[in-house]
């Protein structure tokens, strides 16, 4: 009988990286699951969630653990951004950004704890070299990100020997993450950025060590990133 692949939970799995990833799992043989507020592609279950509402998150986590019947792996590579300098960003966004991109990672990992201990599973959570490397205009985005680095380096501490843990920490993709932006914080027409699918291969090589062995942390960047070293 052949067994189920396994049961992988992607935030913001609908777009960009998270997209990337679900992407990768199913060909992988995985289960992906998504937590977002637009729906993954047809055929991925899903519970729509503002992430920004953590207790929510916990609760669609929840969800998803009973429906998979449980959970090998977590990835969270939701995010936001919303550059300016700090007295031109409103406050609720400012705080928006903080809460999808650090308190939601935390929401949904502490959630998934107990299933990921069942399995002896893996997360995965998403930072970014800017995380790594302050840059004017990002306070919200490196106090975020700087954030889940510490976060991580933390839980990998606490839970070593029970549950793997493993940061990502990616350049700039290809992905509509700067659409939205003013026109000064795009990348310019010469930027060369990274395939998401890229990030995504990192993710899978990294849940998929087998018991014992711990990828720590992972820098994955276009080799002609700015940002990173």
């Amino acid at each position: 009988m052949t067994q189920p692949g396994p049961a992988i939970l992607v935030t913001g799995g609908s777009s960009g990286l998270g997209a990337a990833v679900v992407d990768a799992a199913v060909k992988a043989g995985g289960r992906p699951f998504v937590i977002d507020r637009q729906p993954p592609v047809e055929g991925v279950p899903w519970a729509e969630c503002d992430l920004a509402d953590t207790r929510a998150a916990e609760e669609a986590t929840r969800r998803a653990v009973a429906q998979l019947g449980g959970l090998n792996a977590v990835v969270t590579a939701a995010g936001m951004d919303v550059p300016g300098r700090l007295t031109d960003v409103p406050a609720e966004t400012w705080e928006r950004i903080v809460a999808v991109d650090l308190l939601a990672t935390a929401a949904v990992i502490r959630a998934a704890l107990p299933a990921l201990a069942d399995a002896h599973g893996n997360i995965v959570t998403i930072a970014s070299t800017l995380g790594l490397k302050a840059v004017s205009d990002a306070t919200a985005y490196c106090a975020a990100k700087f954030g889940v680095v510490g976060f991580t380096r933390a839980l990998a501490a606490e839970l070593a020997g029970d549950i793997g843990v493993t940061l990502v920490v990616p350049g700039g993709m290809r992905t509509k993450f700067f659409d939205d932006r003013d026109e000064r914080y795009k990348p310019g027409p010469d930027a060369i950025l990274n395939d998401p699918a890229n990030v995504a291969a990192a993710v899978m090589f990294a849940v998929s060590q087998p018991r014992g062995c711990a990828v720590r942390e992972l820098v994955v960047c276009a080799e002609t990133e700015t940002s990173y070293p």
